[in-house]
């Protein structure tokens, strides 16, 4: 009897067809658990809009809502992104309010003396990178606790404006027939202009944190500073420039916040410092610095504005917004907290 050749190479064949997967599937794979944080916000994000939209359909399918939260949100992306660059390299940063504050003062300043407002837009980066590298220069040439250190700015800044201002506000109506008005705050078919600044901000970063020197420069200080420094990496320069790079994103979002309302406050800022912060984290950026995601954060930064909005919306009291924060937040946080082995 002469023995089954075929059989064998049927099978082998057989199981071969089993093994092999499509590249897409690899790639699709691959995409997931490397964008785990970020897609776990987005459909923590998702679930949150669709509970709103059961609530309240009539409201939550009107343009109107979408764009009063598109004309805010941007100056909170402004913020959010370089925060994550901050946490991610083991710091952080609680003296952007005050930074948005004073940066934007100096942008009114230079509007109400009749400057044109490109002038006070420079002034005012020139400000915000001025005030992040002493900050910075603080907590890594100082010693102090950035915890500590950013916290005693943000008082420290906030006094000074309310001590010169003496808490008047400045209105700057002559901004409206401005071409910097025109080009990064108006409208275009409805949609505020600003989103997309925002936008391009988003991606850019995202790019210098993913794929420029930099960004893995800040991750591996923010895993281990000891063997970044081994690998010939300047620690205290990387440092210092992730709170310059805080100090301009919080000059940007003053200086559109005061384009917006075409007026300036004493105040401007102060009600960014906790939406922010929980932005970094829901879009799951961890507290131990090391890895984050930048478009986790700007996800956070839209689920965080939606979550006022939706809950007056849907016809709950203002009281209910501090419930629905504290909840999102938690949930977020314990979905990344879950996933956090498996996409580090």
């Amino acid at each position: 009897m002469e023995p089954d050749l075929e059989s064998p190479l049927r099978a082998h064949a057989g199981s071969a067809r089993q093994e092999w997967k499509h590249p897409s599937d690899h790639w699709l794979r691959g995409f997931v658990l490397d964008n785990r944080a970020s897609l776990g916000t987005l459909a923590v994000f998702i679930v949150m809009m669709a509970v709103f939209l059961v609530a309240n359909p009539t409201v939550f399918t009107t343009w109107y809502l979408y764009s009063s939260v598109l004309t805010t949100l941007p100056v909170a992306l402004f913020v959010v992104v370089p925060l994550v660059f901050v946490v991610t390299c083991g710091e952080i940063d609680l003296s952007f309010p005050a930074t948005m504050g004073f940066a934007s003062w100096v942008f009114a300043l230079v509007v109400q003396a009749g400057y044109d407002p490109f002038l006070g837009i420079a002034a005012a980066l020139v400000t915000g990178m001025l005030l992040g590298f002493l900050v910075g220069s603080l907590v890594v040439y100082g010693g102090l606790s950035s915890l500590i250190a950013t916290l005693g700015m943000n008082f420290l800044l906030r006094g000074l404006i309310q001590i010169i201002n003496e808490g008047k506000s400045m209105s700057l109506t002559s901004l409206s027939g401005s071409w910097a008005y025109r080009i990064f705050s108006s409208q275009i078919l409805g949609v505020p202009v600003q989103i997309f600044w925002a936008i391009a901000f988003v991606v850019l970063s995202a790019m210098l944190y993913n794929r420029h020197r930099f960004g893995a420069q800040v991750r591996v200080v923010g895993d281990n500073p000891d063997s970044a420094q081994q690998m010939g990496i300047d620690v205290k320069r990387v440092r210092v420039k992730v709170f310059v790079f805080v100090g301009i994103g919080a000059a940007i979002a003053g200086t559109f916040s005061v384009m917006i309302n075409f007026t300036w406050w004493p105040t401007a800022g102060d009600g960014y410092l906790l939406p922010v912060l929980a932005s970094v984290f829901v879009g799951g950026t961890p507290t131990w610095g090391g890895i984050g995601t930048v478009v986790g954060g700007a996800i956070g930064a839209v689920t965080v504005s939606f979550i006022q909005t939706g809950v007056v919306a849907a016809g709950l009291s203002g009281f209910y917004v501090q419930f629905f924060n504290g909840l999102i937040i938690i949930l977020s946080l314990l979905g990344h907290k879950w996933n956090q082995a498996r996409y580090r």
